[in-house]
Parts: structure tokens; C-alpha cells; sequence
């Protein structure tokens, strides 16, 4: 069946109408100029962190200018394509029009992919993210488990050139991971993974298990903001626990001479964050303190959304304990409990190919949120 070129264009203007309001590139373009300006001060690097807020600042908002730009140019150009392949003949408007269809794939689908990035609108949504995962209930299949959780996101941010920094690991006895904590660091990190917060079940037969029978293991993925130069979260010593101790690696070997790990305790909230990847003690310290006030970021963030869900009278619970499963067996499937969106290819979405289902899940977050105003 011939694409029917000019409904499908307008269609597109319409999604890209949708977006530009929300994005709004006058505003941008504004930004980009107060940004400049700040940038362009002869003190700005007397400090450096605050330089570094300005200049990332500056960095995306060019590039979420120059993406709307860029997306309303190329849907212009596939309609002149279109035209053109009404005044040519034979084999010369077919060739325009086979061009003019791979086009319109790839206009939609960048449409479809800056669609999402317009409903990422909560106050920490541009932040980079720290991500924990903790094997639950299933021995070493959990621990395993938490390794293959841990592949899968790190394979998902090669594919989209973002940078990964593990922060701490703690082995399990036999295999896998008890736990691990890294950063991601991209436009939108925080927004974009937050959805894949919650806990997770792998259900296969157990690589474990001399008898080959099938196991349910189960791990926890949080979330977190990462803490920013501006924030303002005080933290008085008092409040804390400073513990020191030996980094270890698998199987408990000691990998470090020193007591360069560190522990920190928050005492009123019972937060307990560990550090031990990096190579000194003060560097343990310092990502541990970030990683603490990031918690406590969101902590004071989810203590407010609750506050406001009393004061209206209808607390709801957006999202449940178990979001996700991967079944290996008796059949193939991996299931969003939430959104029901699934993939037949378990191999593939532990290879990181996970964005079907963080765009379905950023889209039912909305849909939630919009039903509780």
C-alpha cells in the first residue's frame, strides 16, 4: 500500500507543533544568550564548580535548540522531497519516493524520541543519575541476577555514548553482586532512569542448581538524582557516622592495603551509603557525602509529594514493588508489570536494548500523574 505522504506529514508537523510549544525555542534562544553572557565573564572560573554548572548549562540548551531546529528543517525537506517526486516520472519518482519513506521513518522515530524527552518536566529530570542495585530474595541467583541488571544498563548507556562511573561494589561469597552503585552521566539521566526504578524478577532455571530446577530471584533498582554544587543540603556532623575500613573484592581478597573504604551512616534517617572504588580515602569520603545527599535530596522531595497527596485528600501509590519480569523459562518473555509492555528477546534486553520499555514507562508516569491533578 502506497504511504499516503501528505497525511502522514501533517501528522508529523502536529507532533512537532506539540513539542516546540513545550520546548519553546524562543525560550531558548534567550537562555542561550543569558548563558553566553555568563560564560563569557573573565571571573567565571574562579569557581570552578559553579563554571561547570554555567558551561554544562550552556552545552544543553544549544543542543535541545539545535534538536527542535533541526527536526522542523528535515520535516520541510521531506515535503519538498515528496513534491519533487510528483514532477518526475517512472523510475526517477520511484527512487525520490523509496528516499522519501526512509526519511519519514527516521523524522518519526526522532520525533518520537524528543517527545519523550518533553514530558521529562520534574525539577531533578536534567540531573545525571546514581543508580543502586541490590540483590533481594534468591541466593546467588539474586546476586547473579544483579549482575546481569548491572550489564544490561551499562551496555544500555554504551549505545547512547553516555559515561558510567561505578562508585562501590560489594561482591557476593559465591558469584554476582550484593551490591552496586554507579553514576550515569547525560542529559536527562535522572528522568529518563528513574522509571526503571522498583524491583525486578528474574525467573529461569538456575545456573546454580545441580538439579536444574527453576529459581525466582529477585533485585532492587533505585534511582536517585545526583546532588549538584547549588543544592543546598545540609548535613551536620553530628548527624553522621564516619566508619573506615578495607576494600575487598571477589571472594574477599583484599585489593587494597589501606583502609581507603568508607562508610557513612546519616543517624536521624538510617541511610547507610559505602564507598570503595575510588582509590583514597578522601575520595571515598567525599563520593559517599554525594551520593548521602542525593538521597537526602529525594527523600525531602518524596516527604513533600506526600505532604501535598494528604493535604488533597487522595493519596495514591503510582508505583508497585514488583515493575518488572524477566522470564527465561518455560517460555521468553520480558514484561513491564506497569505499562504491559513487552519483549519477546530476554537476550537482547539484557544486552541493554531497553528503550521500548523506558519509553513506555516515562509515558505512563505522565499518564498517572496527569490522573492525580
Amino acid at each position: 500500500m502506497a504511504t499516503d505522504f501528505p497525511m502522514q506529514i501533517e501528522r508529523l508537523r502536529h507532533t512537532y507543533a506539540s513539542i516546540a510549544a513545550v520546548t519553546d525555542p524562543d525560550a531558548l534562544r534567550a537562555r542561550i544568550v543569558e548563558l553566553s553572557e555568563s560564560a563569557a565573564a573573565p571571573d567565571l572560573w574562579d569557581d570552578p564548580d559553579a563554571a561547570q554548572v554555567v558551561t554544562s548549562a550552556l552545552s544543553h540548551a544549544q543542543a535541545d535548540l539545535k534538536r527542535v531546529e533541526e527536526l522542523g528543517e528535515r520535516i520541510d525537506d521531506l515535503e519538498a522531497m515528496v513534491e519533487l517526486a510528483g514532477e518526475e516520472e517512472g523510475d526517477d519518482a520511484a527512487e525520490i519516493l523509496a528516499e522519501a519513506e526512509s526519511d519519514l521513518a527516521a523524522v518519526s522515530k526522532d520525533l518520537a524520541d524528543l517527545e519523550i524527552r518533553t514530558l521529562l518536566s520534574g525539577e531533578y529530570d536534567q540531573r545525571d543519575a546514581v543508580v543502586t542495585i541490590r540483590s533481594g530474595a534468591g541466593g546467588v541467583d539474586a546476586a547473579d541476577f544483579a549482575e546481569m541488571l548491572l550489564r544490561m544498563y551499562t551496555r544500555w548507556a554504551e549505545r547512547h555514548d553516555y559515561a558510567v562511573k561505578v562508585l562501590n561494589t560489594s561482591y557476593a561469597e559465591e558469584a554476582g553482586l550484593k551490591s552496586v552503585t554507579f553514576e550515569v552521566h547525560a542529559p536527562y539521566a535522572y528522568g529518563t532512569l528513574s522509571v526503571e526504578g522498583g524491583t525486578h524478577r528474574l525467573v529461569r532455571i538456575s545456573p546454580f542448581d545441580n538439579q536444574g530446577r527453576r529459581q525466582t530471584s529477585f533485585a532492587a533498582v533505585e534511582v536517585i538524582p545526583l546532588i549538584e554544587s547549588t543544592d543546598h543540603i545540609d548535613i551536620p556532623e553530628t548527624d553522621i557516622r564516619i566508619d573506615v575500613f578495607r576494600s575487598s573484592g571477589p571472594g574477599g581478597q583484599s585489593v587494597n592495603t589501606t583502609d581507603s573504604a568508607v562508610r557513612i551512616t546519616h543517624l536521624p534517617t538510617g541511610l547507610v551509603v559505602s564507598m570503595q572504588d575510588e582509590k583514597s580515602q578522601i575520595q571515598n569520603r567525599a563520593a559517599a557525602m554525594r551520593v548521602l545527599q542525593s538521597r537526602l535530596l529525594l527523600l525531602k522531595q518524596q516527604e513533600e509529594d506526600a505532604k501535598k497527596k494528604e493535604l488533597a485528600g487522595d493519596i495514591k501509590a503510582s508505583w508497585g514493588d514488583q515493575m518488572r519480569s524477566y522470564v527465561l523459562n518455560p517460555y521468553q518473555m520480558v514484561k513491564d508489570l506497569r505499562t504491559n509492555h513487552e519483549v519477546g528477546n530476554p537476550d537482547s534486553v539484557f544486552d541493554g536494548d531497553i528503550d521500548g520499555f523506558i519509553d513506555a514507562g516515562i509515558r505512563w508516569r505522565k499518564q498517572q500523574e496527569q490522573a492525580e491533578d
